[in-house]
Order: C-alpha cells, then sequence, then structure tokens
C-alpha cells in the first residue's frame, strides 16, 4: 500500500470474491467482520453458505456431550439470535443459498423461531441444501431414560406441526434421544419432500419397534443406536448410503426392498454369546454393493464365512472396498478369506484389530450377567486349492502384531492375490481416551523390520511391497473411517 493510503487491500477486492473468502467462515466470524465498515456489514447479506451452530457458540474447550443447563439456554439464544439477524439482512430473491444448515437444541421457543425464519426464508430465497441438527443436550443414552425419551419426541413434533414450510424445504435432517409415535417418522418423510439425508441417533417408536422407510429421494440413511427390532428399507429408488449401528433383534433385523442404487453399506454391533451369525448373502440379499464397512466393537464376529455359492456372487459381484473394524485381538483371521473369493473385482481390503478398551465392557462380572462372548473368534478355513484373485491392490492392517496368525494370514494373502502391490502394517491404534498401555509386538527397529518380510515373503512369489509403520498414513486412515456416519455428528 501506498504512504498514506486510506483503503487496505483486502477491501479493494471485488464483492464476489470477498464473499466468498467470508464464506470459508462459520456464521459468528463472518458476522464480526461487519464492525469494520458498512460494506462488510452489506457483504454478510450475500453469503451463499450459513452454518450456525450451537458449538461455535459454546466456550473454548467445552462440547455438546457435557454442557451444563445455563450455557445450553445461552447458546440456544444465540443461535436463534444469529439464524434471525443474518436472514433479515438478505434481500428477498437476491442470492442464492447455496447451505443454510442450523445445529440447536431442542429446548423452550428455541427451535420455533429458528424453524419460522428458516421458513420464510425459503420462501423468499432460492435455498440449494438445508439442514437441521436437533440435538437433546447428551449424547450419551445411558444418561437418557424412557421418560424423558418421549418427551423429547413430543416437543420435536410439536416444532414439527408447528414449521412446516421449514421441514418441506429440508433436504438433511439430524434426530438425538428421540421416541416417537407409532406413525411420526412415517409423517416426517411424508412432509420432507426434499430430503436426501436422514441420521437417527436412539430414536425409536418404543423399544423392539420397527422402523419402514420410504422415500423417493432420500439418498443417505443412518441409523445409529436406536432400540429397533427391525428395519424394512420398502422403497428407496435413490438410496446410495445406509449405515446401520446396532440393532437388538439377530432374526433378519434388516429387510431390504427396492433399493437399486445402493452402493455403500456400514454394518455395526455387538454380538453376546447367544446371538447367531449373520450370513451376508442373505443380510445384504437382492444388494450388489461397491463398499462394506463390518464392525464388530472388539466383541464376538457375527459374520458367518460362507462357501462360494450364486446368492453370495450376486452380492460382492461389484465389491471393490472392504473395511473390517474392530475385529478382537488374537483371534484368526483366515475366515474373511472368503470375502476375497467372492469379490473378484475387490480392490482394497482394509482390516483394524483393536481391543477398543474406551467402547468395551471391561467389568468381569458384567460381561457374565450380560453373557458376553468370551470366544470371540471364528474358525474357517476352506478356501479353494491354488485360489488366485487378480483385482487386489492394496492390504491394509491396523493394529499388526509380529504373531503367527498375522503372519500366515499376510502371507495367505499375498499368495493369493497375484496383482497385490503394497502391503501396509500399522501398530496398534492409539486412544487418547484409554488408559490402556498394551505393549505390542511390533517391528520398531529396521533389523526387525527386515526379519519380518523374511517370515512374510519365504516361498512366496510376490510384488507386493511391505510397509511396516506406527503411524497410519492420512489417506488410510481416512478410508478406515469410511463411511463413517455411526454417531451423531454434525460434520456428516
Amino acid at each position: 500500500m501506498g504512504k498514506g493510503s486510506r483503503d487496505d487491500m483486502l477491501s479493494a477486492l471485488p464483492d464476489d470474491i470477498l464473499v466468498n473468502i467470508l464464506d470459508r467462515l462459520n456464521v459468528p466470524e463472518a458476522a464480526r467482520t461487519s464492525i469494520l465498515a458498512r460494506r462488510w456489514g452489506q457483504l454478510c447479506g450475500k453469503l451463499s453458505r450459513l452454518i450456525i451452530s450451537v458449538q461455535d457458540f459454546l466456550p473454548e474447550g467445552v462440547l455438546h456431550s457435557n454442557v451444563s443447563v445455563d450455557e445450553l439456554v445461552r447458546t440456544n439464544a444465540a443461535v436463534v439470535q444469529a439464524t434471525e439477524s443474518i436472514l433479515a439482512r438478505r434481500n428477498p430473491g437476491e442470492h442464492t443459498i447455496r447451505l443454510l444448515s442450523t445445529t440447536f437444541y431442542l429446548r423452550d421457543d428455541a427451535p420455533l423461531s429458528i424453524g419460522r425464519a428458516v421458513g420464510h426464508a425459503m420462501a423468499t430465497h432460492l435455498v440449494e441444501v438445508a439442514k437441521f441438527s436437533v440435538r437433546t443436550g447428551t449424547d450419551d443414552i445411558a444418561e437418557i431414560d424412557d421418560d424423558e425419551l418421549v418427551t423429547c419426541g413430543r416437543k420435536f413434533m410439536v416444532f414439527f406441526d408447528a414449521c412446516s414450510n421449514a421441514f418441506g424445504g429440508l433436504t438433511s435432517l439430524e434426530l438425538q434421544n428421540l421416541r416417537f409415535g407409532e406413525s411420526d417418522i412415517s409423517s416426517i418423510l411424508v412432509s420432507c419432500k426434499r430430503l436426501k439425508h436422514l441420521h437417527l441417533y436412539n430414536c425409536d417408536s418404543g423399544e423392539h419397534s420397527t422402523l419402514q422407510v420410504e422415500h423417493a429421494h432420500l439418498n443417505e440413511l443412518c441409523i445409529t443406536q436406536c432400540r429397533l427390532t427391525h428395519v424394512k428399507l420398502s422403497w428407496l429408488p435413490q438410496l446410495t448410503l445406509l449405515v446401520f449401528d446396532g440393532w437388538i433383534d439377530f432374526d433378519d433385523p434388516l429387510f431390504i426392498g427396492h433399493v437399486p442404487l445402493l452402493t455403500s453399506v456400514s454394518l455395526t454391533n455387538v454380538a453376546l454369546s447367544f446371538n447367531k451369525m449373520f450370513k451376508l448373502s442373505e443380510f445384504l440379499s437382492s444388494t450388489s454393493v461397491q463398499n462394506l464397512k463390518l464392525g464388530f466393537r472388539s466383541e464376538k464376529i457375527w459374520v458367518q464365512p460362507e462357501c462360494p455359492t450364486q446368492s453370495l456372487a450376486s452380492v460382492f459381484c461389484q465389491l471393490r472396498f472392504v473395511n473390517l473394524v474392530n475385529l478382537p485381538e488374537g483371534y484368526d483371521l483366515t475366515w474373511t478369506m472368503f470375502i476375497l473369493e467372492a469379490a473378484p473385482l475387490l480392490k482394497d481390503l482394509y482390516i483394524t484389530v483393536w481391543d477398543h478398551a474406551c467402547s468395551m465392557e471391561m467389568d468381569e462380572e458384567k460381561r457374565k450377567k450380560e453373557l458376553y462372548s468370551e470366544d470371540k473368534g471364528v474358525e474357517w478355513d476352506s478356501a479353494t486349492a491354488d485360489f488366485q484373485h487378480r483385482s487386489l491392490v492394496t492390504l491394509v492392517i491396523c493394529g499388526f502384531e509380529s504373531e503367527d496368525y498375522f503372519v500366515n494370514y499376510v502371507r495367505r494373502v499375498m499368495a493369493a492375490a497375484v496383482n497385490l502391490e503394497d502391503v501396509f502394517l500399522y501398530s496398534r491404534l492409539l486412544c487418547a481416551n484409554c488408559k490402556d498401555e498394551k505393549q505390542v509386538r511390533f517391528p520398531w527397529t529396521k533389523r526387525q523390520r527386515i526379519s519380518l518380510k523374511k517370515r512374510i515373503t519365504v516361498g512366496i512369489e510376490s510384488f507386493a511391497i511391505i510397509h511396516s509403520n506406527k503411524m497410519v498414513r492420512e489417506d488410510h486412515q481416512a478410508k478406515i473411517l469410511y463411511p463413517e456416519c455411526s454417531r451423531f455428528d454434525t460434520s456428516c
């Protein structure tokens, strides 16, 4: 800038570039720029991305899960004020709203105020993507009883009935800790005609209830820790992603009807000693998924290995990516070979072996009382002799140890996967909340890595490169978590 210049270089930029910059900030940060000059205040009325969340108004370091009642009320009021203020600055029909996302608590009259402001914005502007993320103040299921679930469910339906315009324009809806009436969810789906993403966390219509879903445009359905006996996907012609985390009944919990575009499926559950094992050929019948995540929460394997059949081949014929999450430690992995046999197009196989103390029941008395299984593995050795897989390119194992069962499994995959390019062996995952400091046998030194490579490759002709590292590569970590919508999260 020249000496004595009254304007800074940033303010000299054209409006469209400045709006693009402000769109990258959250609403509170963008709103603060209005104090700079009258021009900056006008720019806030042109933003195309409006993300207004209670998290942005909480004190630094305070999370949704441990907010006090006073903070809950204060932040909810701040969200209402921000929503009404930022929408009131806009000239009707002048600028398209690409994204309008609000996250708030289901408390007092705040939802009604937000719903009416959003509904008015939808009536006067073009809103491409609209999202409600409705929270109840706790993420811990154990801290909310049945009466509170019912109360929250009724509060939500009052909100829903009073703000039909807003719900009619929603494209994404996240709900938490609600017990609905028998027909409430159906009413919501009928009214939310534009809905593409529905995430339910601890929501049901009474314990051991059935969820039936029909919708013309729903693209993503995430069901997490809902006390449901059955989920029926009756008619979902646009559904591409299903996350089903935690079911009660192991007797046909999932019915898949008309879902012709379903390509990504994530299934996670804790199996107890008396629970039967699932055959994926039956569980996923009438589908041909491309991305499959199976989660076990460090407990009993609930997948039954299968010999190659026509029905299994039909389910796995398009499979490209498999992610096996939190397999219990110390058990043979040979059973996973049946997936390779049935999925000729599989390119990437990711396996995480981890006894994650944070998510496990560690009390021995409770484990006995609640019938947790002490034998978590499954025996399987029916792989076809001289079986060859020609598509697998990458094998990633997190939680690898220099034990014979790990080494023998890697050898088996390398022998079968004739075009395998890379084998990534990572140490046991770490969790900041765990106090578990278990020592693991991992090839930490260069000498140990050379020795491990010899143990794996002796007698095997393979061009695959073996990588052994302590830290997981960022791109691998992202895939390990994919498709992770199994917790109530506004980033989903």
